[in-house]
C-alpha cells in the first residue's frame, strides 16, 4: 500500500513526539520506549503484519552487530587502562612535562587520550580524585581544570569510534568506521583546544569555584607498585588509531593507484586495520602486557565487569537502528528526503538541526544521535555525489547537534555539576555554555571542510 507523503511525514513527527513523550513525561526507559514506538509506527504505516516484527528485529540486529563489539572491545580497555593506573600515569607524566602553569592543558590532553575507549561517564569518575588533587596543588579555581578534562571526554564520546553514537550513526549512514576515527579526530581536536580548553581558562578566571569537601575516589585502590610506564600507556591508546591508520591509508594508497588493492599483503594489513580487529590486537596487548602483575583471572574478571555498565547503551544503540530500520520500510525516509530535498537545505544542515532538537528536546546524546541517523539515512541515500568523506561529515554534524545546550534532562549535566558541586546556575553558565560551543565549533569546522574537500 502506497501512502501519501504527507500522511508519512504527520506519523514520523507523531512518532518522534510520542517518543519524547514516554522518555520525559512517563519516565520510560529509552530502549522500551524506541522498541514501541518503532512497533506502533510499523503498524500504522502499513507494513504487511508478517513483516513488522522480522523488520523491526533486522534494524536492530544490524546495527549491533558492529556497535556492541565496537564498544565491547573499547570498554574492556578503558577499563584496563583506569584500574592498573594508566590515566594517573597519562596525567602525572603530562604535567611533569608540560609544566604546572599548563597543568590543565596536560590534564585535558590526558583525558583525550584515555577517553578514546572509556565512556565519558566512566573516564570522569577515573579522572575527578586527580583533576581535584592537581586544583589543590596547584590553586585556582576548579572550574579552570575541570572544564578541560570533562571537554575532553565529551569531544571523544561524541565524535570518535569505538564509542556507541558515531558508530551507530556511521553504520546507519554508511561511512566508513575507519575513515570517521581519523576525520573524528582532526575535528575533536581543534573543538577541544576551542571550546573547552580555551574557554575552560576564561570560565575559571569568571567563576570562582572551590573544591569540592571530600575527593571523590575510583572504585578500584590502584597499586603504586605495579603502575605502567607512560610510554606503555601511549603505545596502548595510540596502537588502535596506528591500525586504523593502516586500513584507510592503504585505501588512499589504492585509490590513488600507487598499491595494487589485488595484492594479499594490502589486504591482510587492510584487514589488520578494520576497527573490530584493531581493538581486538590491542586488548590481547593489554591482556599480555598486565598478565604478569595482575594475574589472568583478574584481568578477565575486569573484562567482565566493564561490560554490565554498557549493556543500557548498547540495547538504546540497537534500538535506535530498529527505528531507522522501521522508518525505511515504512517510506517515512524517503518522504523526508524529498522534503528535505525540495526545500533546498543540505544534508549536513538538515543533519545538525535534527539532530540539534532532538537533544533539545529529550536530553540524550546517544538517542538523538541514532535517531537523527536513522531519520537522515534515506535523505543520504537518495543524495547523489556524496563522497566517502561527505559522509563523515555528516555523522560529525549530527554529533555537533547531539552536543549543544546539555541541560536539565541531559544525566551529563548533573553528573558534572554534582561532582563539581556546582549549583544548577553555575552548571548552565559553565557546563551548558562548553557543551554548545563544543557542538557548533565542531559543526562549523564539518560543515567549512564539507565544501573544500
Amino acid at each position: 500500500m502506497t501512502l501519501e507523503p504527507t500522511y508519512l511525514l504527520f506519523i514520523a513527527l507523531c512518532s518522534i513526539l510520542l517518543l519524547l513523550l514516554l522518555i520525559m513525561k512517563f519516565r520510560l526507559h529509552a530502549f522500551l520506549a524506541l522498541t514501541l514506538v518503532s512497533f506502533i509506527t510499523a503498524v500504522v504505516t502499513g507494513v504487511n503484519a508478517d513483516q513488522v516484527v522480522p523488520t523491526m528485529m533486522s534494524g536492530f540486529g544490524g546495527t549491533l552487530a558492529s556497535v556492541a563489539l565496537l564498544v565491547g572491545l573499547g570498554t574492556m580497555i578503558g577499563r584496563i587502562l583506569e584500574v592498573t593506573g594508566g590515566a594517573k600515569v597519562l596525567a602525572d607524566t603530562l604535567i611533569g612535562r608540560f609544566g604546572s602553569e599548563r597543568a590543565p592543558f596536560a590534564l585535558g590532553v590526558a583525558s583525550l587520550l584515555f577517553g578514546f575507549p572509556i565512556f565519558f561517564d566512566a573516564g570522569l569518575m577515573v579522572m575527578m580524585p586527580i583533576l581535584f588533587s592537581v586544583a589543590k596543588q596547584f590553586g585556582g579555581s576548579t572550574i579552570k581544570y575541570a572544564l578541560p578534562v570533562a571537554g575532553a571526554f565529551a569531544v571523544m564520546h561524541a565524535f570518535l569510534p569505538p564509542h556507541p553514537g558515531p558508530v551507530a550513526a556511521g553504520e546507519l549512514l554508511g561511512a566508513n568506521i575507519g575513515l570517521l576515527t581519523i576525520v573524528g579526530l582532526v575535528i575533536a581536536l581543534p573543538t577541544w583546544y576551542l571550546g573547552a580548553y580555551l574557554y575552560g581558562l576564561w570560565a575559571g578566571e569568571r567563576f570562582k569555584l572551590p573544591l569540592p569537601q571530600a575527593f571523590l575516589a575510583t572504585q578500584e585502590v590502584i597499586d603504586e607498585n605495579n603502575l605502567p610506564k607512560f610510554s606503555t600507556v601511549l603505545a596502548i591508546l595510540l596502537m588502535p588509531l596506528v591500525l586504523i591508520f593502516m586500513d584507510t591509508g592503504l585505501h588512499t594508497l589504492t585509490v590513488m593507484g600507487v598499491v595494487d588493492g589485488q595484492d594479499t599483503w594490502v589486504n591482510v594489513l587492510r584487514m589488520l586495520g578494520k576497527t573490530p580487529i584493531a581493538l581486538m590486537i590491542t586488548l590481547l596487548f593489554c591482556l599480555a602486557l598486565f598478565s604478569k602483575n595482575y594475574g589472568m583471572a583478574k584481568l578477565e574478571k575486569l573484562c567482565g565487569d566493564s561490560l554490565a555498565p554498557i549493556c543500557a547503551v548498547i540495547l538504546v544503540t540497537g534500538a535506535g537502528g530498529m527505528f531507522g530500520g522501521v522508518l525505511r520500510a515504512s517510506g517515512i525516509g524517503d518522504a523526508l528526503a524529498n522534503l528535505m530535498s525540495d526545500m533546498g537545505m543540505p544534508v549536513i544542515v538538515a543533519a545538525f538541526l535534527v539532530s540539534t532538537a532532538l537533544r533539545v528536546a529529550q536530553g540524550s546524546a546517544t538517542v538523538a544521535l541514532t535517531t537523527t541517523a536513522a531519520l537522515i539515512a534515506p535523505m543520504v541515500a537518495a543524495t547523489t555525489g556524496l563522497s566517502a568523506l561527505d559522509l563523515c561529515f555528516i555523522v560529525i554534524a549530527i554529533a555537533s547537534g547531539a552536543t549543544v545546550l546539555s541541560h536539565f534532562n541531559d544525566s551529563g549535566f548533573w553528573l558534572v555539576g554534582k561532582l563539581l558541586d556546582m549549583d544548577e546556575k553555575t552548571t548552565l553558565k559553565t557546563w551548558t555554555v562548553m557543551e554548545t560551543l563544543l557542538g557548533t565549533i565542531a559543526f562549523i569546522i564539518a560543515a567549512t571542510l564539507s565544501v573544500f574537500l
